[in-house]
């Protein structure tokens, strides 16, 4: 019987409090690979990007954040679906999605994380949603509706890849903490043997994926925040991706032949000249209404 794969256009972009995901999120669906087979739904983000800030529980933007998870819940048990492909957005679209899928697979479900930055914080840290949603998939933060998952995945069935453990900050501490499994972008431009051996050691028959982009190089991958234009990477704020798109390629299409791929969430896409190509032609008189 054929799975059912469920696509989600999830333009989230309260929990990065930049609005500019929308858009990236929207173009992400266009680029990907079409299907005839796999359903897509839009999930519905309110982009009153003049709202003020407003907290719940810690969490700017709370409230509306709140409402976007309990909708996107709604939609996976309502379509139930196999596999999840989801076009964020900033890293908070990865929470909902892999709850379902640790739901379904239980034990047997792994996560995969790409990204630069683990992502493994609380409010105690930060506002900002897409800096905790790691650690509430891990069942980290279940005080509050928006930080809680009803499904934590164990901490030995988690794999950071290509995080930048030198940049790790305050907030971050917490993948250390708790001894999290990482494999360096270095290690992973070698081989993906670390990421088999961990699938074999705890005995993963499914992934889920989070693809932050920015665990990319912006020297190969000019679609990701240090790679603004005018931007000095070695002046970025944060911990800057060191991957390569190949690299990734490789990694997964490696560990898709020991275990199956059942979730994607691809994170955080900014294609900065479509933003400004947009801008400029927004202000030419041909275009205005």
């Amino acid at each position: 019987m054929r799975k059912k794969t469920l696509r989600l256009v999830y333009p989230e972009w309260h929990g990065g409090v930049n609005s500019n995901y929308v858009f990236g999120s929207r173009l992400l669906a266009h680029i990907a690979p079409p299907s005839n087979t796999d359903e897509i739904v839009q999930i519905e983000v309110a982009t009153d990007f003049d709202a003020p800030v407003a907290a719940v529980d810690g969490v700017d933007f709370g409230g509306v954040i709140l409402n976007t998870i309990k909708q996107t819940r709604d939609v996976l048990n309502k379509k139930n679906p196999d596999r999840v492909i989801v076009f964020g957005g900033d890293c908070s679209v990865s929470q909902v999605p892999f709850d379902y899928l640790s739901g379904k697979y239980g034990d047997t479900m792994g996560i995969l994380w790409f990204d630069a930055h683990p992502d493994m914080a609380n409010v105690q840290y930060t506002s900002h949603f897409h800096e905790m949603t790691l650690s509430n998939l891990l069942g980290q933060n279940p005080q509050s509706e928006l930080t809680k998952t009803y499904h934590p995945v164990a901490k030995e069935r988690v794999l950071l890849a290509g995080l930048i453990e030198e940049r790790l900050r305050p907030l971050d501490m917490a993948c250390k903490n708790l001894n999290l499994k990482i494999a360096s972008p270095e290690e992973l431009q070698k081989s993906s043997s670390s990421i088999h051996e961990w699938i074999q050691l705890e005995g993963i028959r499914y992934l889920a994926v989070h693809w932050d982009l920015d665990v990319l190089s912006p020297v190969d991958f000019r679609s990701i925040y240090p790679a603004e234009p005018y931007t000095n990477p070695e002046e970025f704020p944060a911990a800057v991706g060191r991957m390569r798109l190949q690299e990734v390629k490789r990694v997964l299409k490696d560990a898709s032949e020991v275990a199956e791929i059942v979730g994607l969430s691809i994170t955080e896409h900014l294609p900065w000249d479509a933003f400004n190509l947009r801008k400029t032609l927004s202000e030419i008189s041909i275009f205005e209404p």
